[in-house]
């Protein structure tokens, strides 16, 4: 009876063990616009772990939210504005490189909350590597049926149903699936992204007034 037991718990403890091993890392963002809080996915480590190796060097605070489409997304990451005065032009780019992209457009799409990494475009980059600091939340507009047809075309993959749901009822922006990479998502924190992607801006898209993350550091959610 005792031996049943041990194997039991044995057996509770390695389950787990296996879903705290699955459990996604979440970084709380400090902006000064407020909080927000970011999921990472497992499903692409390479992104995951350069991320948080980037919010464990505090490589991130002071960074300015340099580009910002309403009904599109916001971006941050550039290392290069910290520190930057609003009327001084924005570098070409940090210097941290590339890294390999990791698209899985069959688990993560480019949803309203999809964080993503931004990239040099196709010309100068046919690999469709992910810059190694630049992100963007999407926020995106709403899609048709037709809409996200049309999107399909030339791809070698469709939307899941759940996909199309969320794209017809939350928004988001179709037209990157497949060619940049989704390795996160926005858990909570809208009303500070909604505050960011109001936020007036120049003929490029570059916010009047500076927005900076304040810090960044992994966060663990209390325990209910």
């Amino acid at each position: 009876m005792l031996h049943r037991c041990l194997l039991g718990l044995a057996a509770l403890l390695l389950s787990a063990a296996s879903l705290l091993a699955q459990a996604r890392p979440q970084v709380l963002v400090e902006t000064s616009k407020g909080p927000f809080i970011l999921e990472l996915f497992n499903e692409t480590p390479i992104h995951r772990d350069n991320f948080l190796r980037l919010v464990d060097s505090r490589a991130y605070e002071g960074v300015q939210f340099h580009r910002v489409i309403k009904d599109f997304m916001i971006q941050t990451g550039h290392l290069g504005t910290k520190g930057l005065n609003r009327d001084a032009a924005l570098p070409q780019d940090s210097t941290e490189g590339t890294i390999a992209g990791e698209f899985h457009p069959e688990l993560f799409v480019h949803v309203r909350g999809a964080l993503a990494a931004a990239r040099q475009p196709d010309d100068i980059n046919p690999e469709m590597r992910s810059s190694a600091c630049q992100f963007y939340i999407v926020t995106g507009k709403y899609y048709t049926d037709f809409d996200l047809k049309e999107q399909e075309v030339g791809r070698n993959w469709k939307y899941s149903e759940e996909q199309k749901k969320q794209y017809m009822f939350e928004g988001g922006a179709a037209h990157l699936d497949g060619t940049y990479t989704v390795f996160g998502r926005l858990l909570d924190g809208w009303g500070t992204v909604d505050k960011i992607q109001r936020l007036e801006t120049d003929n490029e898209d570059r916010p009047l007034k500076n927005v900076i993350i304040k810090r960044m550091s992994r966060y663990t959610p209390k325990a209910k």
